[in-house]
């Protein structure tokens, strides 16, 4: 990532190391703008996610009013879990705060056919590429359907930039 911290960015804080597999196939997409994003190590679990924002990234995304954040947990079948993340969010950030993850689990992917971790990844970049949404309707992810569209409508042109 360059220097400019004014610059649009965004930070992506997996669970665990089956989401981070998620978000390495999505970074292998070509028209993906890779100097935007930035992987940060996994945070070892969903509530985890919360704390690494509060203690690493909460104070920077004040100073940065570019900085945008995705969480990308295990909603381990819970219907609260979105809730539970973006209630710890302040008001004033979360326009900026991405909630996005497996309905059960990111190993879950490849048991329901989906393909590798890295391959459904590639599909997701894809998909939001192409605007096309067959793997985020199946049902292992048709539950972000609110948080895509919010971060497609803030972020997209910044991922996929026009060449």
């Amino acid at each position: 990532m360059s220097g400019n911290k004014y610059g649009t960015r965004i930070l992506v804080i997996p669970e665990d190391d089956a989401n981070a597999d998620l978000v390495n196939g999505f970074l292998l997409h070509p028209a993906l703008d890779q100097r935007v994003i930035r992987v940060q190590s996994c945070a070892g679990g969903w509530s985890k996610v919360r704390e690494k924002f509060h203690s690493d990234f909460e104070n920077g995304m004040k100073r940065y009013p570019n900085r945008h954040i995705v969480f990308l947990i295990d909603f381990d079948e819970r219907d609260d879990r979105l809730e539970k993340m973006t209630s710890a969010i302040p008001e004033a950030l979360r326009e900026r705060v991405f909630v996005l993850g497996i309905w059960k689990e990111a190993e879950e992917v490849t048991r329901v056919g989906l393909g590798t971790r890295e391959e459904v990844g590639f599909k997701l970049a894809s998909e939001c590429f192409d605007e096309d949404k067959d793997v985020w309707n199946h049902d292992m992810l048709k539950h972000n359907a609110n948080e895509l569209a919010k971060l497609e409508a803030r972020l997209r042109q910044f991922l996929f930039p026009p060449r």
